[in-house]
């Protein structure tokens, strides 16, 4: 029982309350009841509460606290305890003040035991580099927290241009009709296939009609399009670069579609051996090879419009060809052979992936195969954003943004070169002429890359081991991704990989 001094003080207990016949003071904010919190002991009280719920994922990164008075009202408490609860926590790190958006949950503690509901999503295991990896397995890495996130593929998303999006949502909102807001064409909005059309003509030599186009949320879904209208033309086997990516292989088979390596060399993609391979169709990504970032030189390129027109089916994945920085522009092959090219590209790279907008283009005899598959997917990509970026594309907006993140991308790399250069002896560098990532091996190395990657995680780094996206042996590299975060970040990550180095060799 509570001693009678207790009762000094402000009237704040329930007892005290019921007492009165008044309601407990409480908020919906995490259930909270001041009736509960010692008279003396209250801002300890509410502190220790947020902190709990920040712990256990009722506040996860990210969440708003209601408002310093908002919260002080409902609790029948001061502003400046709650101010000072909020302080204790912002001190701790876990939350920060962003202005008109309040205050914000930014870090959580790692929880010191497995937390008791499932976790979402594909498992990680405890050393995420040990199995040969799989696409979920791919999926679920990049929700392991790190520091320093040098993962392959991803570009400044800081940069987003959120005014101009906003500018252009509002115009094109204020031209639509009610019907606009209807079931789109499952083929893309006329709008964007024209927008696009314009858009490769200007940046990548193709010369395309509007009704050659399908819109597609990403280069992702242009595969998983085509996999089954590959299949029902006879093709059984696809012939993929190695090194490539693994996500779009595991992608063809997801689809049923049998995968054959081809070696890919400094000139590119090996045709002789593509040629030899048995396969009908090929996955290439020319202007600018994944992960190694070759340019398909000359010869090669006659060689494999010649095996195309042969008969050859092209998948080009364009994937991040306007990232360029110390070489002339490579012409798409869909430029130079429409009718055994399928060309797809997307704004994963240039906008945001979250975006989910790409565009399709195939040769005229598989495009009502490719659109009917689009239908009965999804029924088409959502209309307002396709409407958005149209208008980008069309006002230059997307031009002036390529070059700003051009130089942004281009001193990331430049920092990324520098600090490879003074951390990691011995690594020789591929690809850094275009791209948003650089691939870096270790000749006649002495150790399996998984391991350098995940002793990289364990001091905070995130990296992809080079030996993920190949099935041929080979040295021990990493696909180091220099983009998505500053200058600082990109020392700092290249410095802790050069400490997980020298622990595994």
């Amino acid at each position: 029982m509570r001693p009678a001094s207790a009762s000094i003080g402000p009237v704040s207990s329930a007892e005290e309350d019921r007492a009165k016949g008044s309601k407990t003071a409480g908020s919906d904010f995490l259930l909270l009841d001041i009736g509960q919190a010692p008279p003396r002991g209250r801002t300890e009280w509410l502190t220790s509460r947020i902190r709990s719920a920040i712990a256990d994922g009722t506040l996860p990164v990210g969440s708003r606290l209601p408002a310093g008075r908002v919260l002080a009202a409902e609790l029948r408490v001061s502003r400046g305890l709650v101010t000072e609860v909020y302080q204790r926590l912002a001190d701790a790190g876990q939350v920060a003040g962003r202005g008109r958006a309040g205050t914000v949950v930014v870090a959580a503690p790692a929880p010191a035991s497995a937390p008791s509901r499932a976790p979402e999503g594909p498992a990680v295991p405890a050393d995420p580099f040990a199995p040969r990896p799989g696409a979920a397995l791919v999926d679920a890495l990049r929700s392991v927290p790190c520091r320093i996130d040098l993962s392959p593929g991803v570009p400044d998303l800081t940069a987003f241009p959120r005014t101009a999006w906003l500018q252009a949502e509002r115009r094109v909102l204020a031209g639509l009709t009610p019907a606009d807001f209807g079931y789109g064409d499952p083929q893309g909005t006329p709008a964007l296939r024209e927008a696009v059309v314009g858009w490769l003509a200007r940046n990548r030599g193709i010369r395309a009609d509007p009704g050659e186009v399908v819109v597609v949320s990403g280069v992702a879904q242009a595969l998983a399009l085509l996999a089954p209208v590959l299949r029902g033309s006879g093709v059984r086997r696809v012939a993929v670069e190695d090194p490539g990516s693994l996500g779009a292989r595991r992608q063809l088979e997801y689809g049923r579609l049998e995968t054959v390596p081809v070696r890919v060399d400094a000139a590119g993609v090996d045709v002789a051996a593509l040629a030899g391979s048995g396969a009908a169709a090929a996955l290439l990504t020319p202007a600018h090879q994944f992960p190694t970032g070759v340019v398909l030189d000359g010869e090669r390129r006659r060689e494999l419009l010649a095996w195309a027109a042969g008969g050859g089916v092209v998948i080009e994945d364009d994937y991040d060809a306007e990232h360029r920085y110390d070489r002339a522009p490579v012409p798409a092959l869909r430029a130079l052979l429409p009718e055994a090219v399928c060309y797809a590209g997307s704004v994963s790279k240039l906008l945001a992936p979250a975006l989910r907008l790409g565009w399709l283009l195939v040769p005229p005899r598989l495009l009502d195969a490719v659109v009917a598959q689009k239908r009965y997917a999804d029924l088409g990509s959502p209309v307002l954003a396709q409407l958005v970026l149209a208008r980008l594309m069309d006002s230059g907006e997307l031009e002036r943004h390529l070059r700003f993140v051009r130089r942004r991308h281009r001193r990331r790399r430049d920092a990324m070169l520098r600090a490879i250069a003074a951390a990691l002896p011995g690594a020789r560098v591929h690809g850094a002429a275009a791209g948003l990532h650089l691939m870096v091996t270790f000749d006649s190395a002495g150790f399996e890359d998984t391991a350098l990657a995940s002793a990289a995680l364990a001091l905070g780094v995130k990296a992809h081991p080079l030996s993920w996206h190949r099935v041929a042996p080979g040295a021990p590299g990493l696909v180091l991704g220099y983009a998505a975060g500053p200058v600082g970040d990109v020392e700092e990550g290249i410095a802790l990989l050069g400490k997980a180095l020298r622990q595994v060799t």
